[in-house]
């Protein structure tokens, strides 16, 4: 019998995202049928989301059904996957999550997943979170979620600690990265062999081979040439002095680690322009980002766009078809840790996983080297404290986690992370009703 799975996307507004989501699903042959249910509490971005996917299903010329609603328990019966793409108050609160640390010193550049900036993005997104997968639980007990939302191992972890379903998050950066690698080497991608895990956005790249000969050697020479490390100067700096490159672009992952953005010095020599660790990139840019990914869908659907229909990198494809079309695949998702790591605690890593038609299974990575696990377990920490702080309902414990983070510890006393912490509650209070 041909598969026919029932796909509900749960903030499917924002659209630019479900198109690429539903383009990919389109494109696996023999899923020929289905539903794609659509989920968003905006009205005006739920229409925008429903026009396109129909749009595309009409070019795949397959027998796809699209039902729309602001209501998901109005659709949410006999779905085999959910995959999770919410935003929560962020247009709201994106200046607040930066500009208030900022007065304190803590100079983010993206700041959605960790740091000031993600800490509070998990507490507003995290209660909405939570009913929705409760919800699932109830409704659509045989589904699998795939969550796309950050803070990526936060809302993940607090999923898996929840409810009793197959959860995995689902990000780009090991597959982008392993792919700027085979770049940076000048090596053909298909012909590099590599092995990679840790946490969402610090995983590490611990092996790097072509025909048995290991490229870090090769990637050391590499990145002292200015025309290489300036394409990504965080990362080689953590290459070359910790041993492995990692998974998430300089000006990200310059937010984790106390090294690079505690002191305007450091800023000035590490970070550069836009994704390379720009003060206040996300925050300055992303609301224009929305409007035009907005404008873009409706150019395509008049007519003024062409619609692309290339499958992507991302995995939730690969997932739905492996389960569906007994095509096994080999993802990177964040999952618990339950062994994966040897040297990492019980709580959401990000590991190589096995899909087939039983569906998700972690693989055996082993022990990380030591200073990497170490910086990787500094956030699982702070996971923890923000996920305990969700269920718990608990602002105390979020504001433990804040002093644990990285970043804020390297530029803050622990009174004036307190002041912090008060001073985005404050602000952001409106979006934090769950926590009373």
């Amino acid at each position: 019998m041909d598969p026919m799975p029932k796909v509900t996307l749960i903030g499917a507004g924002s659209a630019v995202f479900a198109r690429q989501l539903v383009t990919d699903i389109l494109a696996v042959d023999g899923l020929d049928a289905g539903v794609f249910a659509l989920v968003d509490i905006d009205a005006g971005r739920l229409d925008l989301a429903r026009r396109i996917v129909e749009r595309l299903v009409e070019l795949s010329g397959k027998a796809w059904r699209v039902d729309a609603s602001t209501e998901r328990l109005d659709v949410l019966a006999n779905t085999d996957y959910v995959i999770n793409s919410i935003e929560v108050a962020g247009l709201k609160n994106v200046r607040f999550d930066y500009d208030i640390p900022m007065r304190y010193g803590v100079d983010q550049c993206i700041g959605d997943t960790i740091g000031p900036g993600g800490i509070f993005k998990a507490l507003r997104t995290g209660p909405a979170w939570l009913d929705i997968v409760s919800d699932v639980q109830r409704i659509a007990p045989k589904a699998a979620i795939l969550n796309y939302t950050n803070p990526m191992s936060i809302l993940t972890l607090a999923a898996l600690r929840t409810v009793d379903l197959p959860v995995v998050g689902l990000c780009h950066s090991v597959q982008g990265t392993s792919r700027q690698l085979a770049d940076y080497l000048g090596i053909d991608y298909a012909d590099m062999t590599w092995e990679c895990a840790g946490i969402n956005h610090n995983a590490w790249f611990t092996k790097l081979e072509l025909a048995g000969e290991d490229l870090y050697p090769r990637l050391r020479d590499r990145a002292r040439l200015p025309e290489i490390y300036e394409q990504d100067p965080v990362r080689f700096e953590v290459m070359l002095d910790l041993g492995a490159f990692v998974t998430e672009s300089s000006g990200h992952f310059s937010e984790y680690v106390p090294y690079f953005r505690k002191r305007p010095d450091l800023i000035q020599r590490y970070t550069r322009a836009g994704y390379l660790g720009e003060s206040g990139f996300y925050a300055n840019n992303w609301p224009r980002w929305r409007r035009e990914n907005d404008e873009s869908i409706e150019a395509m659907l008049r007519g003024d766009k062409p619609v692309p229909l290339a499958r992507s990198l991302e995995y939730g494809a690969d997932i739905i078809e492996a389960i569906e079309c007994g095509r096994s695949a080999s993802i990177h998702g964040n999952v618990l840790n339950n062994g994966s790591i040897d040297n990492l605690p019980e709580g959401c890593v990000e590991v190589e996983c096995r899909v087939d038609r039983d569906g998700i299974k972690a693989q055996h990575f082993g022990a990380l080297p030591e200073q990497l696990a170490a910086l990787n377990r500094a956030h699982m920490a702070v996971h923890e404290l923000v996920v305990d702080a969700l269920i718990e309902r608990d602002r105390q414990k979020a504001k433990y986690a804040l002093m644990l983070d990285p970043l804020t510890a390297a530029v803050c006393s622990v009174d004036e992370i307190d002041r912090l912490f008060e001073e985005m509650w404050n602000a952001e209070r409106e979006s934090l009703s769950a926590f009373g």
